[in-house]
């Protein structure tokens, strides 16, 4: 977990840039999860507004390159994801303000009342598409480690997040629903893939595999998936682990990606 910047440590004209838009901050709260940003905050304003604000320092190629990717596809996945109010470029600074969802992260282990609402905003991303946003090919994330035939496999035209672990996704306090956050691993690829990787998370907080794979028979686009594009996926996603903490370490995680080649599709 990275160490995070308070308020009154960032610079003055950071902080006076926020104000001067968004109006004088009274309260602010260091949100701890997250791995990426230095700032992670709940901002309260003057006029009774909250906001959350996420910042990287300038020198932080790749963490500035992700919030990019977060601010330009905002437009595309408000739908499921909290509002870009502004963006700031300031003193050594890349910061983003949303709009604040007053939420809790997602409780995907068993007896969970959460994964309804999970499914419905997967549901919504199902009609995401690629061609509204410039994301990478899902499938060039794993050039290294592909065997022959297995790439085509994993082309597609969906817009996906990549990234669904429970701190990813809130559910709204007052309305129950869930929305998808940290949107900076996006990519275009098989439409299937965002909700088989939230159900290798539900095996991973605890639920039974059978659980988690009826859960994923819930999709469309998973239930016609092609059984060798399922398979490349599960394949190279294991490969991939195993060389980057040895096969040993990759197993636990590995296991539970095995449990998906279990599903039947239909023809």
């Amino acid at each position: 977990m990275i160490e995070r910047v308070s308020w009154e440590a960032l610079p003055a004209g950071l902080r006076g840039a926020v104000e001067e838009r968004a109006g004088q901050v009274i309260a602010s709260e260091i949100v701890a999860e997250g791995l990426n940003c230095a700032a992670a905050l709940v901002l309260t304003t003057r006029r009774g507004e909250r906001l959350f604000l996420k910042g990287v320092r300038e020198t932080h190629e790749a963490a500035v390159a992700a919030l990019d990717h977060e601010a330009r596809i905002n437009g595309v996945v408000q739908d499921v994801s909290p509002t870009v109010l502004h963006r700031f470029r300031v003193s050594g600074w890349s910061c983003l303000a949303f709009a604040f969802v007053d939420g809790r992260h997602a409780d995907l282990g068993p007896g969970t009342s959460d994964l309804a609402a999970v499914a419905s905003a997967l549901q919504h991303m199902q009609a995401f598409s690629g061609s509204a946003f410039p994301a990478p090919p899902f499938v060039d994330r794993f050039t290294p480690y592909l065997l022959p035939g297995e790439a085509e496999s994993l082309r597609g035209t969906a817009l996906l997040h990549t990234d669904t672990n429970p701190h990813n996704i809130l559910i709204d306090k007052r309305h129950g629903n869930a929305r998808i956050v940290d949107w900076a691993m996006p990519a275009t690829g098989p439409a299937w893939a965002d909700p088989a990787y939230t159900a290798v998370r539900l095996m991973e907080c605890g639920q039974a595999p059978a659980d988690a794979l009826a859960w994923l028979g819930e999709f469309t686009s998973w239930r016609h998936a092609e059984p060798r594009s399922v398979e490349a996926f599960v394949n190279v996603t294991c490969r991939r682990w195993a060389a980057t903490v040895g096969e040993q370490a990759a197993e636990p995680s590995n296991a539970r990606f095995r449990h998906l080649l279990g599903f039947h599709h239909d023809r």
